[in-house]
């Protein structure tokens, strides 16, 4: 990272900025073009392992591209705040982002799916006890993005 002082390297500040941010940007390789797709998203922390989870419908473009197996990068930002100037280039922006790459597996258990889909909505309302009966399970694609490198950074 260029702007070492705009570096964030604690886990806890990186949690709290992670459950914070409602979109996961992931970023696929189509065929040598970037393919990018704004997710919401669930996640946990094993250890210092970061994993994301995600649902779809069970086909399409972003599905093929996770069955090709390749590494993916993925952006999420919040706290965005644009802070004005008198000069055009001395305008500037407060924001907290985490960027990184890791690879995306789908889960067709429908344990792992009900896990995965309790962490999304955990995240999105707080809620932990939901009914995921077994038809809506077997109609959607669930898959995670384990984390190889992660990056985080913040400007006040």
């Amino acid at each position: 990272m260029r702007r070492k002082e705009r570096e964030v390297t604690d886990d806890k500040s990186i949690t709290e900025i992670i459950s914070n941010c409602h979109c996961c940007r992931l970023a696929f390789n189509d065929n040598d073009a970037p393919y990018i797709v704004p997710m919401n998203f669930g996640y946990e922390q094993i250890e210092k392992q970061f994993v994301f989870y995600f649902h779809s419908a069970t086909e399409g473009r972003k599905i093929e591209l996770i069955k090709s197996g390749n590494p993916v990068g993925f952006e999420m930002d919040t706290n965005y705040m644009l802070k004005d100037s008198d000069k055009p280039c001395g305008y500037s922006a407060r924001f907290q982002s985490v960027i990184g790459t890791g690879n995306v597996s789908f889960l067709t258990d429908n344990i792992d799916k009900e896990y995965a889909l309790s962490q999304i909505m955990y995240h999105n309302t707080g809620e932990r006890k939901w009914n995921f009966p077994t038809e809506m399970l077997d109609a959607v694609a669930v898959f995670k993005l384990v984390v190889k490198e992660l990056s985080c950074k913040e400007h006040e």
